[in-house]
């Protein structure tokens, strides 16, 4: 099962959508390239109590 979420890549600016794979456990950390400017972002998602997903992002070193 999967869900959508959005994160703010940290070198261009634009809001992107990913696919959330909710079978990957409630913390999960990825590497993946921005499809707008192709810099590379670390992706931190997390499981809230209520249900959702929140992204956090940042630039990889």
């Amino acid at each position: 099962m999967e869900e959508d979420a959005t994160y703010i890549c940290d070198s261009c600016g634009e809001e992107i959508v990913v696919p959330i794979d909710v079978t990957a456990g409630r913390q999960q950390e990825y590497v993946e390239d921005c499809p707008v400017c192709c810099h590379p972002n670390v992706i931190y998602v997390a499981a809230e109590d209520d249900g959702s997903w929140h992204l956090d992002s940042e630039s990889e070193s």
